[in-house]
């Protein structure tokens, strides 16, 4: 059982690589994974099902790569950056499979499995970037509350997030006049982090 899931698996990662999410179907992974449909569906019961497999391995990697790295960062912005940065190269690779993969974490059904393993991520991902900031505010000696740290920690995730499905967008549109851009979110990042600091720091 073990080896037809990670070769259904393989062919939707591949699948998706190649051709992108809506291009695939899942006669086409089933055939590339040389099982039956019927055999695909014990295991995934739909194609948004395999892209949450997918995805959620990938943003489980790339999550735990940027958090060994940004312990090598001296530089709060540099660390959330380190953080987020796997996961920003992973997503454009595809970035309409990115912001597919977004789509079904936002508004897929609550009952989904994967959807559920994928929000797992998001928080685990918020709590990275929380911890991040924490660490500044004591090196800096701001004392903060732990509810401010997680909607900061939530705010960096969102302008990431933002960035992910601009990419998508400018796919979409060629013309657009906000496509992602590495220069913007540093600054959007850096304006989150003296906004959290410099309001506790008033208060103290």
């Amino acid at each position: 059982m073990r080896q037809k899931r990670d070769r259904i698996f393989r062919a939707a990662t591949e699948l998706f690589a190649e051709k992108g999410y809506d291009a695939v179907t899942t006669r086409e992974i089933s055939e590339r994974a040389d099982v039956a449909a019927g055999t695909l569906f014990r295991y995934a019961s739909s194609k948004v099902e395999l892209l949450l497999m997918v995805y959620n391995e990938q943003f489980r990697r790339s999550l735990e790569s940027g958090v060994e790295r940004s312990a090598e960062s001296d530089d709060v912005v540099d660390a959330l950056l380190a953080v987020v940065a796997p996961i920003l190269r992973s997503a454009a690779v595809r970035p309409e499979n990115a912001a597919a993969y977004q789509r079904e974490l936002v508004f897929g059904t609550r009952s989904e499995r994967y959807r559920a393993e994928g929000v797992g991520l998001v928080r685990q991902t918020e709590v990275a970037l929380a911890d991040v900031l924490a660490a500044e505010a004591r090196r800096r000696g701001v004392v903060t509350s732990a509810d401010a740290v997680r909607a900061a920690g939530r705010s960096v995730f969102a302008a990431v997030h933002l960035d992910v499905a601009r990419s998508a967008a400018t796919l979409d549109d060629p013309e657009s006049d906000a496509p992602s851009d590495p220069a913007d979110l540093r600054r959007q990042l850096r304006q989150i982090v003296d906004g959290f600091l410099a309001d506790h720091d008033e208060r103290n």
